[in-house]
């Protein structure tokens, strides 16, 4: 249901002006993200589209975290919880998000400014849209400056689609229709998620545009490649399974 929300209107000089155009919440998981926190979280208050939720939920942060959420003001809503990983996190902010539509981001990542509006485009445009995508650009922190160089002239250097959470742009009926993310899982449940939704027919869009500046850096949950190839043939096996289980269509 379109929400009315009043905004500072940049070229009329402050002067508040009422949208009428689709809620967004942005849920944000959190888990010992001080280093980097700010730098996403103003990714996601300088985007272009209005109007925004922003929620973040704290997973049992035990650094500076709380501290950075605090010098926020009362429009971004914190929610704190015991450690129980990202899907836990999600799920929460999910349940407690107004938006007709729901977006995440990772407290290391950074959102392009025009991310949500051109998403949002496509969704005004195609009613059936139920999912949207994008294409991230990975950039590297100083400290792997040489892993950068070793990957310069391969593919993950340049940028390429992608289906992590901070590049969907779902409308809430998609959870409602197949649920949240799986929180027995600790890695994995973003493409779990996705398998799920993809088993279900969900209809979906990929935006050819770079939305989204994935930060390389020594504690992504991501770094271990092997792991995390494991944890794709984990899914996959997942997927079969539950396939197998409903039997011929």
């Amino acid at each position: 249901v379109p929400q009315e929300q009043a905004f500072p209107g940049a070229a009329s000089g402050g002067i508040p002006i009422v949208s009428t155009q689709p809620l967004v919440s942005c849920i944000v998981p959190v888990y010992n993200g001080e280093r980097y926190l700010q730098e996403a979280l103003d990714s996601v208050f300088g985007q272009t589209w209005r109007p925004l939720e922003v929620i973040v939920v704290d997973d049992g942060s035990t650094d500076g975290t709380p501290g950075i959420l605090a010098g926020y003001p009362q429009t971004l809503q914190v929610l704190r919880q015991e450690n129980a990983g990202p899907a836990r996190a999600r799920n929460q902010g999910i349940n407690i998000a107004t938006g007709e539509f729901i977006a995440f981001q990772d407290a290391d990542d950074l959102w392009v400014p025009h991310k949500l509006s051109m998403q949002m485009e496509r969704m005004l445009v195609r009613p059936d849209l139920e999912l949207c995508l994008g294409h991230l650009q990975n950039f590297w922190e100083p400290e792997l400056r040489e892993a950068e160089e070793r990957v310069k002239d391969l593919p993950v250097a340049q940028p390429q689609p992608a289906w992590g959470p901070p590049l969907m742009l779902a409308r809430r009926s998609l959870f409602e229709r197949i649920g949240g993310f799986d929180e027995s899982l600790r890695v994995g449940e973003d493409t779990d998620w996705l398998f799920r939704a993809r088993e279900a027919g969900v209809a979906w869009e990929m935006v050819p545009e770079v939305l989204l500046l994935r930060r390389r850096h020594g504690r992504n949950l991501t770094a271990n490649w092997a792991a995390g190839h494991q944890g794709l043939a984990a899914m996959l096996k997942r997927s079969l399974d539950r396939r197998r289980k409903q039997g011929p269509e």
